[in-house]
């Protein structure tokens, strides 16, 4: 059998580690990493092996060569661009005849590869993905089988309400050469995006092999440094080409070891390498040629070949590259990276997280808390599931906003431009102006809108053809957080692919730099405001809410809506009455209590002064809330339903319609009575946006005041929602409370689960076992249907805990709905 080994990354996560070296050379236990697999290729007999390079590919071939030195043999092949995963095998081809396999060349694993190859054939599998169970599986694809191994379902890169299991795919395939017909040629093709999926529509035999052993995706500093105290452990079986001198201590050819030297746990030192007296290591592992001086102390740490670490010298959970000086007394906190050929003076301290580029040189006595180069660390992930968010200047600084800025312009093409906005706070202000340095370093322009709600930031987007947009404001749910929405040239959130290129860039502290000639210059467009404004009268029947002269009272929450839609009524001839009309910066954030106080003051002012509606209207202008002409306080679903009906009555060309997993049931019943089709989609706001992309649909609303009409925005505009509420009575010539009398009533109850994050996949997974005979619907979290209504379990995106769902059309079958959905989810935590 032939193997191919996936050898063209970047490793820009691993960097400033990998500035001189591609990712398959990085060491590890003092061998380049893709040694390790082409000896776990040789131990399982497969010998013939086709190298697929792409970055600093010259390096790779020089060291392995034709690979008879290793015991194999060894073919190279240069695709001329990047073709993807699955593209860059197919340019292997010619070269395959039979069954093989697909490994990567930066994975640290022990897999019986043999097992793996019998489970192949014994099914006569077209396709086989070797399959393991780990605790977090956002990063990777999830798999879900049946008991014979045939998979069933196939996820790249999920969000956790798609989490369906902790079952994970490894990247490492076994294939038939049939499969290569499947790939185009010279064209960029995935794995896991494009060919398994193709595979799973056309009925192919594609089986998933649970594997036993250990299995670690080298993807970051962190994992890097972990996969070698995993070894250490011995948590997985590779060779360690040292002699092992006791319990303690593996050592290299002509490496002296002083008796005083202190070992704890296990350490390997290489070939010629000093240690000298008084020195403790722990758990580490030093390259050839190394020499430590008197007193230091190398703790769980990675130390690469040719290190000198002066007298008294302290590296603590840390990865230092080849070639550099340490000097005497130096201390490397935790998590710090220093690369090649560095300099670290005398005395100097360099705390946690901190990285050194290559040839880098830090003072004696200086103190480094920040990265060499540029900036700092921040975490391992800057985007959560609602943007970027912080504390204001204590995470999101300026320094931070600067380095983001920097790392986002740097996806976009040199010229381009893209458009900032912000709230009215002045942290708001200071972020985004530091944001904009940051762009502006990289040669793309901005449009800097101010002070504008985000609905009208992301239509301005659309409108003046800027490739994409940030938002800055100060949290609705946290005085303290700063959010940072990040949205496309089409209004909609950013995708994750978007998300991960930017931290890759943030953290790979790699950014684009352009001459002076070439900075990125700010304009601040005119009229923009006129431009939303013609736009919205544009879309909406303007003579026949000008016919009905609303009174409505709206609670503007101290946004910057007060700034733009006053005007916008004025026109439609309603009569307003404002509330918190005023930007109040310190007034942005609300409590539940003060949310609830809100609406309770709105409802006591639409009955006393007899106006036809009252609306909240959240400080982002995004989301409503109704309150109907007899005061009465209209929830979430309330909302959703009486708005959908109005809707529908008001417009009977509607075809098709959209609102997420966990909306009521009752909109089923209300779209079939007038034969339209509704579309269930995921939670998060991007899955909601995307689904306003559909062609035909007209409208997509979800549980919490956020409504979508994708012929105006593919993204939540409150204003212009609240006009479509008018345009709708205006229509049908009614009121709020007689159109919520014609909607189906329903049960919808909520709760939540504590449950640690390293369980939640394994809950997950328990679920779908328990569920698998059910009528189960899998499109976010699991949702299972049954005769009285449903029930749905998903795993909150940023808290310890599962979202419990269930409805029915009665109290009591809620309650027992939720109560079922609560006991599987308490077993799966147990088991």
């Amino acid at each position: 059998m032939k193997a191919v080994i996936m050898a063209g990354g970047f490793g820009t996560r691993l960097r400033p580690l990998t500035q001189n070296i591609p990712k398959p050379m990085v060491p590890l236990m003092n061998k380049p990493m893709m040694e390790h697999i082409v000896s776990l290729l040789k131990r399982h007999n497969i010998k013939d092996l086709i190298v697929l390079l792409f970055f600093q590919g010259d390096v790779i071939e020089n060291y392995f060569k034709d690979g008879k030195d290793f015991g194999v043999d060894i073919r190279y092949i240069i695709p001329t661009e990047d073709y993807g995963t699955a593209g860059a095998v197919k340019l292997a081809e010619e070269y395959i005849d039979d069954t093989f396999l697909v490994i990567s060349a930066d994975v640290l694993t022990d897999f019986n590869l043999n097992y793996a190859i019998d489970f192949h054939k014994k099914r006569k599998a077209d396709a086989t993905i070797l399959l393991t169970r780990v605790e977090n599986p956002l990063p990777f694809g999830i798999v879900i089988t049946e008991q014979n191994g045939r998979i069933k379902k196939f996820l790249e890169k999920p969000s956790w309400g798609e989490v369906f299991s902790d079952t994970i795919n490894t990247g490492i395939y076994i294939l038939e050469k049939e499969v290569l017909q499947f790939i185009p040629k010279n064209k960029e093709f995935d794995f896991s995006k494009d060919l398994f999926p193709l595979m799973m529509s056309k009925k192919k035999k594609l089986f998933g092999a649970d594997m036993e052993g250990y299995w670690k995706d080298v993807g970051n500093l962190t994992e890097y440094r972990l996969a070698h105290l995993d070894v250490l452990d011995s948590k997985v079986n590779i060779e360690i080409p040292l002699k092992k001198i006791n319990k303690r201590l593996f050592l290299g050819e002509g490496s002296k070891v002083d008796y005083t030297v202190t070992i704890e746990g296990l350490a390997v030192v290489g070939n010629n390498c000093k240690i000298e007296k008084n020195v403790t290591i722990r758990n580490s592992v030093i390259g050839n040629n190394s020499v430590i001086e008197e007193g230091s102390k190398i703790l769980d740490s990675v130390i690469w070949d040719g290190v000198f670490v002066g007298r008294l010298g302290e590296i603590k959970e840390s990865v230092v590259g080849s070639n550099t000086v340490i000097k005497e007394g130096a201390h490397l906190s935790e998590e710090v990276v220093v690369a090649d050929t560095c300099t670290i003076g005398r005395f100097s301290l360099l705390k946690p997280g901190v990285k050194v580029w290559p040839m880098k040189t830090v003072e004696d006595g200086a103190i480094l808390a920040s990265s060499l180069i540029w900036g700092e660390s921040w975490s391992k992930s800057i985007f959560g599931p609602y943007g970027v968010c912080g504390l204001a200047n204590f995470e999101i600084t300026p320094e931070f906003a600067a380095k983001l800025g920097a790392a986002y312009g740097a996806t976009f093409k040199k010229g381009d431009t893209i458009a900032t906005s912000r709230d009215h706070h002045p942290a708001s202000r200071m972020i985004n102006r530091a944001f904009m340095t940051g762009v502006l370093s990289t040669g793309v322009n901005v449009h800097d809108y101010g002070v504008i709600p985000v609905s009208v930031a992301r239509f301005l987007t659309r409108t003046f053809g800027e490739t994409g947009g940030i938002y800055t404001r100060k949290s609705p749910f946290d005085p303290d957080i700063i959010d940072m929405k990040f949205y496309e040239e089409r209004g909609i959130d950013i995708g994750t692919n978007k998300e991960k290129t930017i931290e890759r860039f943030f953290f790979g502290e790699d950014f684009r730099r352009v001459g002076i000639e070439d900075t990125g210059r700010i304009s601040f467009p005119s009229d923009f405001i006129e431009n939303y404004k013609r736009g919205f009268l544009n879309n909406i029947n303007v003579s026949e809410i000008m016919k009905r002269k609303f009174k409505i009272v709206i609670d503007f929450s101290h946004g910057s809506a007060s700034n733009i839609f006053p005007s916008i009524l004025g026109k439609l001839d309603c009569e307003l009455v404002a509330l918190n009309a005023n930007l109040e910066s310190s007034k942005l954030t609300k409590t539940k209590p003060e949310f609830e106080n809100s609406l309770t003051q709105l409802s006591n002012i639409v009955r006393s002064i007899e106006a036809d509606l009252g609306v909240f209207l959240d400080a982002g202008g995004e989301k409503i809330y109704l309150i109907d002409e007899r005061g009465e306080i209209y929830n979430g679903v309330i909302n959703l339903l009486t708005i959908l009906t109005m809707l529908i009555q008001s417009n009977r060309d509607i075809k098709k319609i959209a609102v997420p997993v966990n909306a009521s049931m009752a909109v089923e019943d209300i779209a079939k009575k007038y034969d339209i089709e509704t579309v269930r989609t995921k939670t998060s706001n991007r899955a909601i946006m995307e689904s306003a992309l559909m062609e035909s649909l007209y409208f997509v609303g979800e549980n919490y005041g956020g409504y979508v009409f994708p012929n105006f925005l593919p993204a939540f505009d409150g204003m212009y929602s609240i006009i479509k509420v008018l345009e709708c009575l205006a229509k049908l010539k009614t009121s709020l409370y007689e159109i919520k009398k014609t909607i189906p009533y329903t049960y919808l109850i909520s709760d939540t689960i504590p449950c640690s994050w390293e369980k939640k996949g394994l809950v997950m997974r328990y679920l779908v076992e328990k569920t698998n005979k059910m009528n189960v619907e899998l499109i976010d979290g699991i949702k299972v249907k049954k005769d009285t209504g449903w029930y749905l379990a998903i795993p909150s995106p940023d808290k310890a805990y599962f979202n419990i769902f269930a409805e029915s059309y009665d109290r009591k079958g809620a309650e027992e709905l939720i109560n079922e959905i609560r006991k599987i989810v308490m077993e799966g935590l147990e088991a």
